[in-house]
């Protein structure tokens, strides 16, 4: 890809070393199904499904493998598991920062008689834990969060909003979309139910791979979205209660889940400690040289403070957009701009229609990207005649 891609938090670039060739080997050499042939290919790839799951619950701490079950993605995994286990008459809690991947299935289950209350973070994007106890009712079932905002990089407070939910035998289900791969994440500590989580992001594997984990509790209780083959009991035609088949119905993305299983290697190599290590020291020094810069509004904690490798920013005398294509247009610098399929979370920061422009870094960037995004910001904010340029125009070059 030519050009600085800061748009990690849609979707990693590069992959993990090992992942485009896991993938490629497994188009060339194997390129079979599993638990459907007796023969070696298709207990090879049943090996390294199964690896998979086990990387994932040394990533995660799950205690079962069996309990980890693989989807296109984490909207899927959370389709699943909201739509599976929410009836009418059933009340959830979410915060304010919640993705669409989260709200619009919720959206459809309000119709049908599930109501939902977001609890209010503040401009920052931060969320008291005790702000969640006036919201709960005797028909409260769940809490659903995400653990860090896609938009302003905080981090929620997920291990007290887990305790609260002990406290009051609430289902805790996380969504990990943004700190899978750069948090050290522990399902235990969390008191979490569930946890969803995607390929294609902070795990550097390809895209169409994700899953989720449910606990024993929840196995018997969420219902599956989808229904049909899975090369066990196939002599009936309900679906098999045991897991992962309970819910992994059709053939799997086998050539992403060996990608995942590369990324997952790669990861468990390096320590997600020290990709959390360069990724904050990064984002930290793209955030405090922004902040030297004219009419520009820094979204979400401050510099110093723990968050993802996220900077949202506002521009006040620039359109955001403008702003956004002369990065890549001038300087081949890849952003996102809008509201980030999040619009809960841009009305929550103040940034409500207009979204904002998205720098999300990757510990493959280096200090050289940062430095050189900021002086291309310092020259595209000090010029004022972008904001009526248009693509057909030839853009100023510096």
């Amino acid at each position: 890809m030519n050009g600085l891609y800061l748009d990690n938090a849609a979707t990693s670039f590069p992959k993990a070393p090992g992942v485009a060739d896991a993938v490629a080997g497994f188009l060339c050499n194997c390129g079979c199904n599993i638990n459907r042939g007796l023969y070696t290919a298709s207990f090879e790839a049943a090996n390294i499904v199964y690896e998979t799951r086990e990387l994932l619950c040394n990533l995660f701490n799950f205690p079962k493998p069996e309990n980890v079950i693989f989807t296109k993605n984490i909207t899927e995994s959370l389709n699943v598991i909201l739509k599976g286990l929410l009836k009418p008459g059933d009340h959830v809690l979410v915060s304010s920062l919640e993705h669409n991947a989260v709200m619009r299935p919720l959206a459809s289950l309000a119709k049908q008689g599930v109501e939902v209350t977001a609890v209010l973070c503040n401009q920052k994007g931060e969320l008291s834990s005790g702000d969640l106890r006036p919201q709960i009712k005797s028909t409260t079932k769940a809490v659903i969060m995400t653990h860090a905002s896609n938009v302003s990089g905080t981090i929620l407070p997920l291990e007290e909003v887990g305790r609260l939910c002990r406290e009051y035998d609430l289902f805790f289900i996380v969504d990990s979309a943004q700190t899978a791969g750069f948090l050290t994440i522990d399902f235990d500590k969390l008191g979490a139910d569930a946890l969803a989580f995607t390929g294609h992001k902070g795990l550097l594997g390809p895209q169409g791979i994700g899953g989720f984990y449910l606990n024993e509790k929840l196995t018997s209780l969420v219902e599956p979205l989808i229904e049909g083959g899975t090369g066990s009991a196939s002599d009936s035609v309900l679906q098999p209660r045991c897991l992962p088949d309970r819910f992994e119905a059709g053939t799997l993305n086998l050539p992403g889940i060996y990608g995942l299983h590369a990324a997952l290697k790669y990861i468990a190599a390096e320590g997600i400690s020290a990709i959390k290590e360069k990724e904050l020291a990064l984002v930290q020094r793209f955030m405090e040289n922004v902040q030297t810069l004219p009419g520009i509004q820094l979204l979400g904690p401050d510099p110093n403070q723990d968050r993802t490798g996220i900077a949202s920013l506002n521009f006040f005398n620039h359109d955001n957009a403008d702003i956004s294509y002369r990065l890549f247009k001038n300087f081949g610098i890849m952003t996102r701009c809008g509201l980030h399929c999040a619009p809960a979370a841009h009305r929550t920061l103040g940034t409500y229609p207009q979204g904002t422009v998205r720098f999300s870094f990757s510990h493959f960037n280096s200090m050289k990207d940062v430095d050189f995004t900021i002086q291309a910001l310092s020259y595209l904010t000090s010029h004022d005649e972008i904001i009526t340029l248009r693509p057909h125009h030839q853009s100023p070059t510096p």
